[in-house]
């Protein structure tokens, strides 16, 4: 077999060209089938490598096959000899002898060309299977992608490949995508790329084929009870907290509905914003019972003659823009790793310091981990000499702590810094919910979209000392004594009795 082989290709290597095809076709079928046997034991894991191995190998197993004939028609041109003349010429007599199922060289031809074809199919699906895991996604083009792998990691959707949201199912998908990608690769060789890259994505596929996989609408979810605590810039960090009930409930008409009413198909909301940046609008459109949309504009914004309205139909990346790739307000990251118990907020001052610590501009990573150690154990020193004393290894973990939310959120080689890409879950400035929810947009009257602090959450709590304040008992003497009943009854009125 393998001097049938030998003889074929000594045969079809007429001149320098071939020759070079040959050593492609030869070399990049078995440094492949090497270095997939290494990937698949998870001796060799880089995803650089699986880069040379999907992408390159197979592209120079495909010159190789390109060069070989084209070797082979240059040699015929110049002999001026006739197929069939060069045939004998290059091979024994007893291989281009026809016989009942054709000359051995033609059946080598076929049986290589059949090798070819199953080892450039299995290379593709492989090729495929490794462009679709998340590691390729976050790793193959670190500098750019390193930020949103840093989040995805540690994010609710991290079980989750990054094609079930980016790319969609079937061939139309496939093909978007890698195109796509193809112009993404040229991009980070080139360095196209802005910074940092900016969003909204307009490319993603659309909400309801992908978040609907495992989130529908459909699905009543009721009211949802949250509890968050703010550590106040005393020098006890003194926690306050905010108690909701989120009425999220479900995403049909009907009697009840809750915030997950504005996705359902039968209440469509339909909308245009300043730059297409979803953040500033230019109108709302309510789909109305009688089939009618009402429009609410916003009364202060003058919109140009010449800007251009992309209308957009509301839906679940609106206000969950950032689902997976989460960046923290720095605030509240420290809020949550002190409710976690990975920051001791006994130490005076922490909440404040650990904030100027991680707020601070620093050009690089290192810098940052170094400054906001200096900072901390510096504060300390000067100010609380027994403390840093008795509690250095308490301080080492704060330090370490607060470098890990730094890395998580800040990414100089981006430009990637706090408050680059909010979230528009909530209303935080003006920002999320108060996008629609505000006085500016009005409808024809003059009548604004509702913004009533109850409209989609009871509160029960409020910067409260204590969880759940306003389900205690009322003090007819305390100046809060008429919002405390109502906040309460509305709290109560939303649960059957």
């Amino acid at each position: 077999m393998f001097t049938k082989f030998g003889n074929f290709i000594y045969g079809i290597s007429v001149n320098g060209v071939s020759k070079l095809g040959v050593v492609l076709i030869t070399s990049s079928f078995i440094i492949f089938l090497i270095a997939q046997l290494a990937m698949l034991t998870e001796v060799l894991t880089n995803a650089y490598i699986g880069l040379i191995v999907y992408l390159l190998f197979p592209s120079l197993f495909v010159i190789g096959l390109i060069l070989t004939p084209i070797g082979w028609y240059k040699y015929k041109k110049n002999t001026g000899k006739t197929t069939i003349e060069l045939l004998n010429e290059r091979f024994e007599p007893v291989d281009t002898k026809a016989g009942v199922s054709g000359a051995k060289v033609f059946r080598t031809f076929i049986v290589l060309t059949i090798i070819n074809i199953l080892f450039l199919g299995c290379a593709s699906i492989r090729m495929l299977h490794f462009m679709d895991e998340p590691y390729f996604c976050g790793t193959a083009c670190h500098s750019v992608m390193d930020p949103e792998w840093t989040t995805y990691q540690v994010s609710p959707h991290a079980k989750v490949k990054c094609v079930e949201c980016h790319v969609g199912e079937g061939v139309g998908a496939l093909v978007d995508s890698k195109l796509n990608g193809a112009w993404q690769m040229i991009s980070v060789t080139l360095n196209l790329y802005e910074r940092p890259i900016p969003t909204p994505v307009h490319q993603l596929r659309p909400a309801r084929e992908t978040c609907e996989k495992c989130h529908w609408p459909d699905k009543f979810y009721g009211t949802r009870l949250i509890t968050m605590v703010n550590y106040k810039r005393d020098s006890l960090s003194t926690p306050k907290y905010t108690s909701l009930g989120l009425k999220i409930d479900t995403g049909k008409s009907g009697q009840r509905s809750g915030i997950h009413w504005h996705i359902a198909q039968k209440n469509e909301i339909r909308y245009a914003s300043v730059e297409d940046k979803r953040e500033k609008m230019l109108w709302v459109e309510v789909h109305q019972l009688d089939g009618n949309f009402k429009r609410y504009t916003n009364k202060d914004y003058q919109q140009k003659p010449d800007e251009i309205e992309k209308i957009r139909v509301l839906d679940c990346v609106d206000c969950h823009n950032r689902a997976t790739h989460i960046y923290e307000d720095p605030q509240r990251a420290i809020n949550k790793r002190i409710s976690e118990g990975l920051l001791d907020f006994s130490l005076p001052y922490l909440n404040r310091e650990a904030l100027h610590a991680i707020i601070k501009i620093y050009p690089d990573k290192n810098t940052a981990q170094n400054g906001i150690a200096n900072h901390l154990r510096g504060y300390y020193k000067r100010n609380y000499p027994e403390v840093i004393t008795q509690n250095i290894a308490v301080i080492d973990t704060c330090i370490s702590v607060l470098g890990d939310i730094y890395n998580r959120n800040i990414h100089p080689q981006m430009n990637i810094s706090w408050g680059s890409y909010p979230s528009l879950i909530g209303h935080k400035g003006e920002n999320g919910c108060f996008r629609c929810h505000n006085s500016k947009l009005v409808d024809e009257n003059n009548n604004s979209i509702s913004y009533d602090c109850v409209l989609c959450h009871s509160i029960s709590a409020y910067e409260s000392s204590e969880p759940f304040m306003f389900l205690t008992p009322a003090d007819s003497t305390d100046r809060d004594f008429n919002m405390h009943r109502y906040l309460q009854e509305e709290f109560l009125n939303c649960y059957p009795r």
